[in-house]
């Protein structure tokens, strides 16, 4: 932790003060501890943590650099707890979850693992996508291989509080141009969506890992 140092009166000044004359502060003093006190009380405002964080892993490759970096990983967990806790009470599992989310952001491996990797089948990552239907209570894990190939997931959800969704898996298919393998459903869990807004949304889950992600452009359907 980054600590700062106060300037404090000359001690021959001290020395030479009456007894019934408390030396006066000097000026840089009370600026310093005025500054800080003003920080203590005006805790970090959402939009500056968010611009942190976003600054954070705008060079992060949706989190495949952050793998290699602790640091960064650390600091990026850190902005998120941060806006978490700023953000406990908002309400972020009403229909306003509902929509095509796409991948800035992630620590889960094994999304990580198929981007990182899709060239060893001939292919490349696309959009890593969350579809998401509260009304419908659906849910759709999707990784695109342009310019015709998808990975998806299938689930149903439950709304389980103000920020946490339940989810159970239901079938995964993985479809080409002309074909179609499908995939027996294998899990189930649940996430909450620390933060929701117009641009972005914010999640962490059961496994302890985290997802930022913004609203696609576009609406993913099968």
């Amino acid at each position: 932790m980054a600590t700062s140092s106060s300037t404090f009166p000359a001690i021959s000044n001290t020395v030479f003060t009456s007894f019934n004359q408390p030396p006066k502060p000097h000026p840089q003093t009370l600026t310093l501890i005025r500054s800080s006190l003003t920080s203590q009380s005006q805790p970090q405002s959402l939009s500056s943590a968010k611009s942190n964080l976003l600054n954070l892993i705008s060079d992060q490759n949706r989190g495949i650099t952050t793998q290699s970096d602790p640091q960064k990983l650390s600091q990026i967990t850190d902005a998120i707890d941060t806006i978490a806790l700023i953000n406990r009470d908002q309400i972020t599992t009403n229909d306003s979850l509902s929509g095509t989310w796409r991948l800035l952001w992630t620590t889960e491996k094994e999304q990580l693992f198929i981007i990182k990797n899709a060239s060893f089948f001939g292919t490349k990552a696309g959009d890593v996508l969350q579809v998401i239907d509260v009304e419908n209570k659906k849910l759709n894990n999707v990784i695109t291989f342009p310019p015709d190939g998808v990975f998806f997931v299938r689930s149903g959800i439950e709304i389980a509080s103000s920020q946490r969704v339940d989810f159970r898996f239901t079938s995964a298919v993985l479809r080409g141009k002309d074909w179609e393998f499908p995939l027996p459903p294998f899990g189930q869990g649940w996430f909450d969506s620390v933060y929701l807004d117009n641009d972005i949304r914010i999640a962490k889950d059961i496994r302890g890992d985290y997802l930022l992600v913004d609203r696609a452009p576009y609406e993913w359907k099968e």
